[in-house]
């Protein structure tokens, strides 16, 4: 809550006027939580009083304060306040990120090196924030098509000075946004993309929205940690049987560097859209998955890390799952029998041992479009990535083989 993500949210609520802001009050029931007091923060210090050296300063890196900590201004002893300067498990050079979740307190945070230079002696300890009665902001769009069946794209603005598991998630959801509106003007399916902070957003998004949302989405996508180049990776749905799995996992399970996580390793927004009483058909999608790379919360985690060229294979991931959507979720052959493809130049009119891998590909994708079979599951039947099969569905429905 804060100023921050409403300034955030107002960032790309400008480039997509589609947005509707969504305000919450502090003190509102949601579900089994509550809405949580508005903090906001101007500056905070750790200041040596006899050396007059400050350190842990906020106005130099926002991760040096422990987020939703208390006002303070007091004088300690450096041993008095030491155990609330908080440092990297694993790196003696990184800022980590922390933040307190419902409970008051204040606390820094730093580098070990820079911990470790402090001397014995009395320090002032200035944090100026605030906690007070506000409201918890979120934003959401839904682009029609002709089907109420919706898409749910989801990611969560809340990590301050996060580049990949923070910023990385909403710049490639509104990337989507954006290719959706520029390409598919008369749409299939509806598409829904919400920006909220994480867990706290989708609970009160939930408290709302529950009903239409079980009602409508047939696929979803959490967007977390997209834009790194290391990985390509998804956290499966609880039973591991939705679209959505059966998509991401179409999309990129070729790749070199794939890798599958079970719901058992969740950790973000998918905690509450798969919540046995909302069940809703969504995964997670991450480049490298949040808590399995080095910078995870850190101030390593930064624009070195992520890149255009990262951000831009995410996108493309989500743009195959969409055009495979849009082109036609179920494709059904229009002859009976095999067509006859050598008069069409699609078949090598020469019988010989084996066929060319192009060939089998299109053969085995005709075989099943029996127009009950999802794509993604034809994919999965004919070990054959999205990308490539979208290609032959495009090319068969041209020369109106399949529709």
């Amino acid at each position: 809550t804060g100023d921050g993500l409403d300034i955030s949210l107002s960032y790309f609520e400008k480039y997509h006027p589609e947005y509707q802001r969504l305000e919450f009050k502090t003190g509102e029931k949601i579900f089994d939580w509550e809405v949580p007091l508005e903090w906001n923060i101007k500056d905070a210090y750790i200041e040596n009083l006899n050396t007059k050296q400050r350190f842990a300063e906020f106005k130099k890196n926002n991760l040096h304060v422990v987020g939703y900590s208390i006002p303070i201004n007091k004088t300690f002893d450096f041993n008095e306040f030491s155990e609330r300067i908080h440092t990297h498990n694993e790196n003696d050079y990184l800022i980590p990120y922390l933040t307190s979740y419902y409970k008051r307190y204040w606390g820094f945070c730093m580098s070990k090196k820079e911990k470790d230079s402090m001397q014995p002696g009395s320090y002032k300890v200035f944090i100026d924030s605030s906690l007070k009665k506000g409201k918890l902001n979120l934003s959401h769009a839904i682009i029609k098509g002709n089907s109420k069946k919706e898409i749910l794209f989801s990611s969560y603005l809340c990590h301050p000075s996060m580049a990949n598991n923070e910023l990385s998630g909403p710049v490639v959801l509104n990337a989507v946004l954006n290719y959706i509106k520029t390409n598919y003007k008369k749409r299939k399916y509806t598409y829904r993309f919400i920006m909220q902070p994480e867990t706290i957003g989708p609970i009160a998004y939930l408290s709302k929205f529950k009903d239409e949302l079980i009602d409508k989405v047939i696929c979803g996508f959490n967007l977390s940690c997209v834009g790194d180049e290391r990985a390509y990776s998804y956290v499966s749905s609880p039973f591991e049987n939705t679209l959505a799995d059966k998509a991401i996992y179409s999309a990129i399970h070729k790749f070199k560097n794939f890798k599958k996580y079970s719901y058992l390793d969740r950790g973000s927004d998918e905690r509450q859209y798969c919540s046995p009483r909302i069940k809703l058909p969504l995964i997670t999608f991450s480049k490298s998955k949040f808590g399995e790379y080095p910078e995870y919360h850190s101030d390593a985690d930064n624009l070195n890390l992520v890149t255009n060229k990262g951000l831009n294979e995410s996108l493309e991931v989500m743009k195959t799952i969409i055009d495979a959507f849009e082109e036609g979720l179920y494709p059904k052959l229009l002859t009976y029998g095999e067509p006859q493809l050598g008069r069409r130049n699609l078949y090598p009119n020469l019988s010989r041992t084996g066929n060319v891998s192009s060939v089998k590909i299109r053969m085995d994708f005709l075989a099943y479009c029996d127009g009950k079979t999802n794509i993604f599951d034809i994919c999965k039947i004919i070990n054959c990535d999205l990308n490539s099969l979208l290609k032959e569905y495009k090319l068969l429905k041209k020369i109106k083989v399949i529709k």
